[in-house]
């Protein structure tokens, strides 16, 4: 399957941001990857998102700790699997994930209002670790 298939914005990201040294560093990460670990990378994922949706419903604030710490969970995971995230550079994904319609879809398909709940989060976070 090709990674088109796989991701349908694979092509966008490579004219975006393909020049990029985090793009380089996720591209060779990523390649040596197989079923396992994309399994155990989009659990991990699944778990940082289920969490955010759990605290905002349960009322935890964007700025408060259980939600920073869920945010420096996603730094992490980035970090991790894709390429060296700071608080900084995730602060600035902060801003796609509801600048981007696409992105926004994604966190509000699973709780309404939770795209803007996660970015608030991610930058409290960053200005927590200042």
């Amino acid at each position: 399957m090709s990674t088109e298939t796989e991701n349908p914005y694979a092509e966008e990201a490579r004219e975006r941001w393909g020049h990029t040294d985090a793009y380089k560093e996720s591209a060779r990460r990523t390649k040596e990857y197989g079923p396992e670990k994309m399994a155990a990378l989009k659990a991990e994922l699944d778990d940082i998102e289920a969490g955010f949706a759990e605290a905002m419903a349960s009322g935890a604030p964007a700025d408060g700790e259980r939600a920073m710490d869920l945010a420096e969970e996603g730094r992490l995971h980035i970090d991790r699997w894709y390429y060296p995230c700071s608080t900084d550079v995730h602060a600035n994904l902060a801003e796609m994930y509801t600048a981007d319609a696409r992105f926004k879809a994604h966190y509000d398909d699973r709780a309404e209002g939770l795209a803007e709940y996660v970015s608030a989060a991610i930058k409290a976070n960053a200005s927590r670790s200042e």
